[in-house]
């Protein structure tokens, strides 16, 4: 019986790797109490390994109490009725409200005795590719939020492709890995056409855009979708500074900015919907209430986070692209 996998070039130590192979075999019910595992010699011998290695991943099952080694016999499995904790690396760009619906329907759809580590990279290629570095080998799955940071595949492909999800943007170069994403460049630019007859009441469309943060998906959909209907448009890095006009409608991807958009259109005067526009990004029980009510374009993150605990759970090797909706409101 071989139970026992090991590649090489996988950023995963070897005697993990055995640990893994031994775990998956005891739920799948491959292995039962009482059976046999192949021999030390055996092991180093197929897969190539010192005798050490396989040694070391030996004496940590039987630390846990999973395996037992008789003398001139061998090893035997005297738990097959065992609860294994798997951990799951979760590296998010940023946490905010939506986020964190996301991280609780994630966890909540999970099994109990599996435990999940958050980790921040806050947009910084540096700290994503050391969180990742320090953190290869000692997970069994890890689901990855890559934000728009370049040269992501590099640190990732350290890691076993199949342990790997990536989440909330997929970029071209990480098309042959598994997760549940957003396809930022058709939302924008279907949502968008839903609610040009209201866009249309105005002379302007500008959308806020920083390019250190939000997808390039988004900024192609919208000039899509700008020059497809010969909508005026703009786009901007910064609300600092600028002076709101009547007839311009905004497309404000973060919640920051939002708040100071409602702000100056207060400290200005103007009223909104009838003199400014506004089109958020990432629905909110408080964007529901807030001015009678924004308008938005958002993905459900709850159905992101509960499918994505499903794939993991199932071992599924799936793209999923997670849809996006319109939800008109007071402020368009």
């Amino acid at each position: 019986m071989n139970v026992i996998s090991v590649k090489n070039k996988t950023g995963t130590p070897k005697y993990k790797q055995i640990i893994a192979s031994i775990e998956d075999a005891i739920l799948s019910g491959t292995l039962k109490k009482g059976d046999q595992l192949p021999s030390l010699n055996s092991v180093r011998d197929t897969h190539n390994l010192s005798r050490d290695t396989v040694l070391m991943a030996f004496n940590e099952l039987k630390t846990r109490s999973i395996i037992q080694s008789v003398v001139g016999k061998g090893y035997y499995i005297i738990n097959d009725n065992i609860e294994v904790t798997q951990k799951i690396f979760l590296l998010f760009d940023e946490l905010n409200s939506f986020k964190e619906d996301l991280y609780n329907a994630f966890i909540n759809h999970l099994d109990k005795n599996i435990r999940v580590d958050i980790f921040f990279h806050h947009f910084n290629d540096d700290i994503f590719g050391k969180l990742i570095q320090e953190n290869t080998g000692a997970y069994n799955y890890y689901v990855i939020m890559p934000a728009n940071l370049k040269n992501t595949k590099l640190v990732i492909e350290k890691l076993p492709k199949e342990k790997v999800y990536i989440l909330d943007q997929m970029h071209p170069e990480l098309s042959e890995y598994s997760g549940i994403y957003q396809n930022f460049e058709k939302d924008i630019f279907n949502n968008l056409n839903k609610a040009l007859p209201l866009i249309k009441n105005y002379k302007k469309l500008i959308l806020l855009f920083s390019e250190d943060i939000q997808p390039q998906g988004m900024l192609k959909g919208f000039d899509k979708f700008c020059k497809a209907n010969a909508i005026e448009s703009e786009v901007v890095n910064s609300l600092q500074n600028r002076n709101l006009n009547k007839g311009e409608v905004y497309v404000i991807p973060d919640d920051k900015n939002l708040i100071r958009i409602i702000k100056k259109i207060k400290e200005v005067q103007l009223t909104l919907s009838k003199d400014i526009g506004i089109i958020s990004y990432n629905d909110t029980l408080l964007k529901e209430i807030v001015e009678g009510g924004i308008t938005t374009i958002s993905t459900d993150f709850n159905i992101m986070g509960e499918r994505l605990a499903k794939m993991i759970l199932n071992k599924e090797q799936l793209q999923i692209e997670n849809t996006n909706t319109l939800i008109l409101r007071n402020s368009l």
